[in-house]
């Protein structure tokens, strides 16, 4: 559990440090996106654990309990301040984050319409344990010598 915890931690500071940073780089006085650049890192970290075999009982109840409290207040305090610097800002940093905003669901609806049929979880794991249950009575190849 603390390294999950360690994990989330992590994540936060390196996407509040770089959310600081981008604000610095568009003259704002703001964190921009670091909650979001926290919860990529925090999706790519889990990414890259799993495909390692290092995503154990441990790290995920570590990133769910504090996924529960503190990443809901975070988002919302970070949103309420987004608000208030971009209409500080001026009009330019409005239309940067409606153009942003229809850049994602473009790509979303691509996305979605490259993909196919999507398989719920529940099918996934309904077809995995069937294709189990089949290789599991599939005769075994008989080997002469």
């Amino acid at each position: 559990m603390i390294a999950g915890v360690a994990l989330l931690a992590i994540c936060t500071l390196i996407g509040q440090l770089l959310g600081e940073g981008l604000g610095v780089l568009l003259g704002v006085k703001a964190n921009v996106g670091g909650v979001g650049i926290a919860m990529i890192l925090l999706i790519a970290a889990r990414m890259w654990l799993k495909t390692r075999g290092r995503y154990n009982e441990g790290v995920s109840r570590g990133i769910g309990f504090w996924g529960a409290l503190y990443i809901p207040i975070v988002v919302a305090m970070a949103a309420q301040q987004d608000v208030v610097a971009a209409v500080e800002g001026g009009p330019i940093v409005l239309i940067a984050g409606v153009g942003a905003l229809l850049l994602c669901f473009s790509a979303v609806a691509l996305i979605s319409r490259l993909s196919g049929t999507p398989e719920t979880m529940d099918e996934i794991e309904a077809r995995e344990a069937r294709e189990a249950l089949d290789a599991a009575r599939a005769p075994s190849p008989v080997t002469t010598h």
